[in-house]
C-alpha cells in the first residue's frame, strides 16, 4: 500500500497544460489579432473564476462584493500611472496595495459570518465606487483612460497585454495550486466545513481566512487591471458593478464550486456563451441565470463535480490517495 499525489491522469494534465501554456506564449506570431484580444478576456476570466472559487468554494466566505477588489486594482493603476509610472509596473504594483488593503479590511470583516459577510463586502464595494467618484482625475462617472498605453503601438501594446494576461493566469493559478496542497490549505478547508471542530483541533481559523481572503483580493486586483488594460477606458460604475461578481459566482457554480478544475472548465463556458450569445442583449443574461438556477438545482457540485463522482478523476489533485499494491 502506497501513499500518493499524481495519479498517471494527473500527470497527463499537468504535462497537457504545462505543454499548451508554452504554446499559448508563442500564440502572439501565428494568431490573429482578433483571437488574442479574445483570449486576453478568456484568462482574466479564469482569474476571477479561481479567485472566487479559492474564497467561497475552499474557504466558505461567499462574497458578493468582489468588485470592490476588481474596481481598485483598475483604478490603482490609474492613479499610479499618471503618477508617471510605466502602466505595466502600475498594474502590478496598484495589485499590490490592493492586497494590503484587504489585509486591512480581514481585520474587521472576518468577524462577520455568513450573509453579514456577503452584504459587508457589498456595501464596502458601493463606499469605494463613491470614495472613487470623488477623484478629480476620475471626473465622476464620465471617468478616464489609461493614456499611458498610448505610448505603445498598437500591436506591441496587444502583445503585451496578451503577456501579462497569460503570466498572471499562470502564476495565480500556480499560486493557488500550492497553497492548496500546503496544511494551510487542508486548514482552510477544515475551517469551511466546520470551523469551531477545526479550532478544536490547533488550527488558527482567522489567521487562515486571512491568507485567502488577501489572496483572492489580489488576484481579483490583477483582473480588474488587466482588463482596464485591455479596454483602456476607465468609469467607476462599470469597474464597481455588482455584474463581475455576479460572473464569477456563475463560473464557479456551473464548473464546481471548491473544485480546482471546475473554475477553469467554467470560465471556458462563461467564455464560450459570451462569444455565441452576447449579441442577444438582455436574454443573454436571462440565459444566464437561468443556466446558473438550473445547475444550483439539478447540478449542484457544477459540472466538473457531476464528471469526477462518475469517473473518480482529478486533474489537479491537492490531497492524497492510497493505493494498494495490486493497482496498475
Amino acid at each position: 500500500m502506497t501513499i500518493h499525489r499524481w495519479t498517471p491522469a494527473a500527470r497527463r494534465a499537468f504535462l497537457l497544460a504545462a505543454g499548451s501554456i508554452v504554446i499559448l506564449a508563442l500564440a502572439p506570431g501565428f494568431a490573429s489579432d482578433g483571437v488574442i484580444e479574445r483570449l486576453t478576456v478568456l484568462f482574466i476570466y479564469v482569474i476571477m473564476a479561481a479567485m472566487w472559487n479559492a474564497l467561497a468554494g475552499y474557504g466558505g466566505l461567499v462574497s458578493i462584493g468582489q468588485q470592490l477588489f476588481f474596481g481598485l486594482g483598475a483604478y490603482l493603476t490609474i492613479r499610479l500611472a499618471d503618477a508617471g509610472l510605466n502602466p505595466f509596473a502600475a498594474m502590478a504594483l496598484g495589485a499590490v496595495v490592493v492586497a494590503g488593503l484587504a489585509w486591512v479590511l480581514s481585520l474587521f470583516m472576518l468577524h462577520l459570518r455568513a450573509g453579514e459577510f456577503a452584504i459587508g463586502m457589498w456595501v464596502l464595494s458601493s463606499i469605494a465606487h463613491l470614495c472613487v467618484n470623488l477623484d478629480p482625475l476620475i471626473q465622476g462617472e464620465t471617468g478616464t483612460s489609461l493614456i499611458s498605453l498610448n505610448a505603445y503601438a498598437i500591436g506591441e501594446r496587444r502583445m503585451l497585454i496578451f503577456w501579462a494576461a497569460l503570466l498572471g493566469m499562470t502564476g495565480l493559478m500556480a499560486l493557488l495550486f500550492a497553497v492548496l496542497r500546503t496544511p494551510t490549505g487542508l486548514a482552510m478547508q477544515a475551517i469551511r466545513d466546520n470551523e469551531e471542530a477545526a479550532d478544536s483541533i490547533g488550527v488558527n481559523p482567522m489567521r487562515t481566512k486571512r491568507l485567502f481572503f488577501v489572496l483572492a483580493g489580489f488576484g481579483t486586483a490583477v483582473a480588474g487591471a488587466l482588463w482596464l488594460a485591455q479596454v483602456s477606458a476607465f468609469q467607476p460604475r462599470t469597474y464597481f458593478s455588482v455584474q463581475w461578481t455576479a460572473y464569477m459566482i456563475f463560473m464557479v457554480l456551473v464548473g464546481g464550486l471548491g473544485r480546482f478544475e471546475g473554475a477553469i472548465l467554467g470560465a471556458l463556458i462563461f467564455f464560450a456563451v459570451e462569444t455565441w450569445f452576447a449579441a442577444t442583449g438582455v436574454w443573454y443574461l436571462i440565459g444566464l441565470g437561468a443556466a446558473a438556477l438550473a445547475f444550483s438545482l439539478f447540478l449542484p457540485k457544477g459540472l466538473w463535480g457531476w464528471i469526477a463522482d462518475r469517473t473518480g478523476t482529478t486533474l489537479m489533485p491537492l490531497g492524497y490517495r492510497v493505493r494498494t499494491d495490486t493497482t496498475t
